[in-house]
């Protein structure tokens, strides 16, 4: 009998999933998934990530206008805010010497794991969703909204419930580019040409919003345009990033 990985299977047919059935996340799946957020792996075992699960429809509406309209993000059963958070710690270390770009690093890195446990597990349950970066958009006003203290900021959201439409799988990046060994290679020019190809090709079938589009146009557009130079100030008004 082959070996059968399941989990493997799932994460390579992730997709993200935007329409979601009015039908709750169920207490049992709600469990699951927090128990795999909470079980994500933790540098040095700070634990410097609070999710904040956002259950207030007036609070989830105006989220998704802050995110740029991302009204699936009010649709969504369930929204969660990841959030960098020193504040806990500091409490219990009143002389923590914080403010180091490196706890910036730490602080993010753990959210995007915790967050990437919960997806997977969610996704296991027949559940799909949602990230948002898109929070950081106006993330002043998202910090607010949430009561974050000092030494705490949102980095990114999830949106997650049951699928009503799944898209098809995007193709990635060839192993012969993504994965390198002993030290990093320029990624040969007909390797990126025939996958701006195969994704002009995903693009050009799909079954919802069809277009004729390149891998590399994408990168053009958000290249040349996301920047939001608000984030260092206000990074180091929350005390990250000082030094």
């Amino acid at each position: 009998m082959a070996n059968e990985n399941t989990v493997a299977e799932a994460l390579a047919r992730h997709v993200s999933v935007r329409d979601f059935t009015p039908d709750p996340v169920t207490p049992e799946e709600l469990r699951a998934v927090m128990a795999a957020a909470r079980g994500a792996s933790s540098s040095c075992f700070l634990q410097v990530t609070t999710v904040i699960r956002v259950t207030d429809e007036e609070e989830k509406r105006q989220l998704a206008v802050l995110s740029g309209n991302q009204m699936h993000i009010a649709a969504a059963p369930e929204f969660w805010v990841f959030c960098a958070d020193y504040h806990r710690n500091a409490a219990l270390v009143p002389d923590s010497d914080l403010g180091w770009t490196e706890q910036l690093m730490v602080a993010c890195t753990d959210a995007a794991i915790m967050a990437q446990a919960a997806l997977s597990a969610a996704e296991s349950l027949g559940l799909g969703g949602v990230y948002a970066g898109g929070i950081r958009n106006h993330i002043e006003e998202v910090d607010a909204l949430l009561g974050l203290p000092k030494d705490t900021f949102p980095v990114l959201g999830l949106a997650f419930g049951h699928p009503a439409y799944r898209n098809e799988v995007k193709p990635r990046l060839p192993d012969g580019i993504l994965f390198q060994e002993n030290r990093y290679t320029e990624a040969p020019k007909a390797a990126l040409e025939a996958y701006d190809r195969e994704m002009n090709a995903y693009y050009l079938a799909r079954r919802r919003n069809p277009r004729d589009e390149r891998w590399s146009d994408g990168l053009k557009r958000i290249l040349l345009r996301e920047r939001r130079q608000f984030i260092l100030p206000f990074l180091r008004k929350k005390g990250f990033a000082l030094k």
